[in-house]
This record gives structure tokens, C-alpha cells and sequence, in this order.
């Protein structure tokens, strides 16, 4: 596996940290008027979803991950795992834990399209699009008049995410949520 140098370090960069692999979140050249150049890198341990940040002298370096980020389709759950399948033609197949899932649990639609992370050929992590539409399953009824600054309700999706919507919003409308924040963007577009 190939080594990257602290001049190589960027944001996204996955790399091999204490046994375990990581992402690189923020990476700060530091020259200081006196003494050696340093990195300050912020670190995510894709194993455990730790942050934490790390000094690195200029020069040092790390060996890369044996990591692969695929693009998979959603296919189903079984209760134990939710089953993915690679979207390049081979159709094989990936089950992925609880572990791996995580959050994005809240965001998995059917036949929707995800970026899983590969490590030793097992799924490590699953990211959801920035944005997915998913359609209300239970609102109170919508006041007729308001408008987007008029207040909010919470509103629970067909994939069990509970978010705040505005009052006007009814059972059946598909609406886009922000997969980062949580967050009610607008309705769907069809």
C-alpha cells in the first residue's frame, strides 16, 4: 500500500492511523516563525466515527487505507442487515451491519443509489446523497394559509426519520430532505 507524506495530506484522504482506518477532515500546514513545520490534521476513525486531531512534523508519513468508496444500490433489510448492491453491472451484492449503517439508516430508500465504503471487502461505512425525497406517513392534519415561516410540526417519513416541516404540509406530499443537517428543504419536485 502506498505511503502519502504530510505534503500529500488532504481533506478526504483515508489513510492508515494506530492500526485503523481513517479519513483526513481538515489538514492546517502550520510554519511557525521559529522551529519545524508541522500538520495539524483532524482525523475521523471510519471504524468508530471518532474525531480527533493530530500533529504530524513536515516529512512524516502515513500508509494509505485499503479503502474503496463504491456507488451501491439500496436493496433491502432483513432486520439483521440492509443488502447493497453494486451499480457498475456485476450485481454483486454487499450486506452491510448496524455498525455500518449508522444514522443513515433514517435515509435509506429502496432502489436508491448510496456511497459505500469498502475496507478488507466488507462495508465499513454507508453515506447518504446530500439530498433524498421521501414521501410523509403521518402529520397532523395542514392548516390551510400558512406559509414556510408560519411555525412547524414534526412529520414522520416512510423510513421511520421524524423532521420538522411547516404546518401547510400534508400525509402523502414527497418532500427533500438535507441528509446532513436533518433538515426539511422543500417539497419534491416530480
Amino acid at each position: 500500500m502506498a505511503n502519502y507524506s504530510t505534503n500529500e495530506f488532504k481533506s478526504g484522504l483515508k489513510l492508515m492511523v494506530d492500526g485503523d482506518p481513517c479519513s483526513i477532515l481538515e489538514n492546517e500546514f502550520v510554519k511557525p516563525g521559529k522551529g519545524q513545520a508541522f500538520n495539524r490534521v483532524k482525523f475521523r476513525n471510519l471504524k468508530t466515527g471518532r474525531v480527533w486531531e493530530r500533529t504530524f512534523k513536515s516529512g512524516e508519513s502515513l500508509e494509505g487505507a485499503d479503502v474503496m468508496d463504491l456507488e451501491m444500490e439500496y436493496l433491502y433489510t432483513d432486520g439483521e442487515f440492509w443488502h447493497f448492491m453494486l451499480t457498475d453491472g456485476t450485481f454483486e451484492q454487499y450486506a452491510a451491519d448496524a455498525k455500518a449503517v449508522g444514522d443513515t439508516v433514517n435515509w435509506l430508500k429502496e432502489q436508491e443509489k448510496y456511497e459505500v465504503t469498502l475496507y478488507n471487502g466488507a462495508p465499513l461505512s454507508v453515506t447518504a446523497p446530500n439530498f433524498v425525497d421521501l414521501e410523509v406517513v403521518e402529520t397532523d392534519p395542514g392548516l390551510k394559509g400558512d406559509t414556510a415561516q408560519g411555525g412547524s410540526k414534526p412529520a414522520t417519513l416512510t423510513t421511520g426519520a421524524v423532521v420538522k416541516v411547516p404546518l401547510f404540509i400534508n400525509i402523502g406530499e414527497v418532500l427533500r430532505i438535507d441528509t446532513r443537517t436533518g433538515e426539511y428543504m422543500s417539497r419534491a419536485k416530480s
